[in-house]
């Protein structure tokens, strides 16, 4: 399996993640998935009043410069991690 089916692969299971997978673990995992799919930052920040987009941008905007190669790899792992945590945690 390549990079690019592994990534899709990996991002159809981050929709499986459970309801408490932190809100920090998922504004990751967008930064990461839209530096993989999109490219660098390519809009303006959202308004202060706009706190759910403006954390977005902001999680999206901290991977800034990853090669598209290197944000799929990076989220692949964090997918990866947070199964692995989800897992221990329904097991304890």
């Amino acid at each position: 399996m390549g990079l690019q089916e592994d990534f899709e692969d990996h991002a159809e299971k981050a929709k499986t993640l459970p309801e408490n997978t932190s809100n920090e673990s998922k504004l990751i995992l967008y930064g990461l998935y839209k530096q993989a799919t999109v490219g660098d930052v390519n809009t303006s920040r959202p308004g202060i009043f706009n706190q759910r987009d403006r954390a977005k941008w902001d999680a999206w905007k901290a991977v800034e410069g990853k090669s598209k190669e290197e944000a799929m790899s990076d989220y692949i792992t964090k997918v990866k991690q947070l199964q692995e945590e989800a897992a221990a945690a329904g097991a304890s």
